[in-house]
């Protein structure tokens, strides 16, 4: 009787270990074509702190509203604020703090053109 569950222990050790090894070696998940709102909080601060420093390089609010847009529902002024205030407690440089107020302050007062809809 005891062999039995040792066979069964064994087992269930080596299907689980060879699960991990296909799972994580051989064919691990890829994520491609996905957009940034999956993205995770510090990963996504990356993105807005990007879009920040695109916006100061082009000063264009609309592609900056569009960009914003891609991480999900909230207002760009929303999701801006957020990250600056991430940026706060996770020390953010003072030159990207910067670069987050100068671009919360255009969301803030932005409006987008007839027709877009960011």
């Amino acid at each position: 009787m005891q062999s039995t569950w040792i066979r069964i222990l064994i087992g269930i050790v080596i299907g689980a270990a060879l699960g991990l090894v296909y799972g994580w070696v051989i064919d691990p998940i890829e994520y491609t074509d996905v957009t940034p709102g999956i993205l995770r909080e510090d990963y996504r601060a990356d993105y807005v702190l990007m879009v920040a420093e695109a916006f100061h390089s082009e000063y264009d609010s609309d592609a900056a509203a569009r960009r914003l847009a891609l991480l999900g529902s909230e207002s760009p002024a929303m999701i801006v604020s957020a990250t600056l205030d991430y940026g706060r407690i996770n020390g953010f440089t003072p030159q990207e703090t910067a670069l987050l107020q100068e671009l919360l302050s255009v969301m803030q007062t932005y409006s987008p053109a007839a027709g877009d809809t960011p």
